[in-house]
């Protein structure tokens, strides 16, 4: 099929890259402006080219909150996909209950970052929550405020709940793209469900769990709210993740140069981290698909 081209058409997505330029772009030169100077005020400001890359890159804080932000990110991720997925699976597919259950799952995806810290926090407290006072009355010590061990299981379980419902919801609208004679066939040949979901159904959830990784990669990589509200880093630093380090050097100590110069570094780690997983995943696809899906066939 011919396609005709007009040069205009570029006019139409002009004002979305205004936008972009404006909302984006501007503000990240400003940082690359102050990551390379040392500001001692307004009109005061010494270019020091890339002396706070390389104080960051030595902090030895930097390195532990990297390490614990790797530490989350990989625990709710091995945690929230496959727990996403089996709810995903037992959810109803036709009658009443189908709106029900879509309705009650959406809900913690409703609730605002600092309400679910504030939630959790009540919650896991021994003295007013009903959480801290089950353990409590099971005889368990608990003190998320003084154990750190306490601090990152209360953490997890809150992350779980309130992000494991985006991940169930997307793999249940994959479940619902699947043909249905797709699934009979392979019960008609006498597939065990696990079969059934191995060769059937989960080849084709790839996509949206893809999209799922991706996204709870960039938000566990990001958070900041929660554990701001629920710990606020500690007890110590237990909890103190890349975003709450950056909020110490730019707010906390106002090192503006030494903060830009993260902000930099912790962009470049999330965009290299996604841009990993997505390559990976997608050359997996490319790999399994068969000849002459890829690509335009010969004449």
């Amino acid at each position: 099929m011919n396609r005709t081209e007009h040069p205009r058409a570029w006019l139409l997505v002009a004002p979305v890259l205004a936008v972009v330029a404006f909302s984006a772009l501007i503000p990240l030169m400003t940082v690359v402006n102050y990551s390379v100077q040392d500001i001692f005020g307004p009109g005061q400001r010494v270019f020091v080219g890339s002396e706070w890359f390389r104080e960051i890159l030595r902090d030895e804080r930097l390195h532990a909150a990297f390490g614990r932000q790797l530490l989350f990110t990989a625990s709710i991720l091995a945690i929230e996909l496959p727990l996403g997925v089996a709810i995903a699976l037992s959810m109803p597919t036709r009658g009443p209950g189908v709106s029900l259950t879509l309705v009650t799952l959406a809900l913690p995806l409703l609730v605002p970052w600092n309400v679910v810290g504030t939630i959790w926090l009540i919650f896991g407290r021994a003295d007013i929550g009903l959480g801290g006072a089950l353990l409590h009355g099971l005889g368990l010590e608990w003190n998320y405020a003084q154990n750190a061990a306490d601090a990152w299981a209360l953490l997890l379980v809150m992350d779980v709940w309130h992000w494991t419902s985006l991940v169930a919801l997307l793999a249940y609208a994959g479940l619902r793209a699947i043909p249905e004679p797709l699934r009979q066939a392979a019960q008609i040949d006498g597939a065990s469900p696990w079969a059934i979901f191995r060769h059937v159904q989960l080849p084709k959830l790839r996509g949206v769990l893809t999209i799922a990784l991706l996204l709870r990669l960039m938000d566990s990589f990001v958070i900041y709210t929660e554990p701001f509200v629920l710990t606020g880093g500690g007890p110590g630093n237990a909890t103190t993740f890349l975003s709450q380090y950056l909020a110490q050097r730019a707010v906390g100590q106002f090192d503006l140069g030494p903060a830009a110069a993260f902000s930099l570094i912790y962009f470049l780690i999330i965009l290299a981290l996604c841009f990993g997983f997505f390559t990976a995943l997608t050359a997996h696809e490319l790999h399994d698909a068969p000849e002459g899906e890829g690509g335009e066939g010969e004449a």
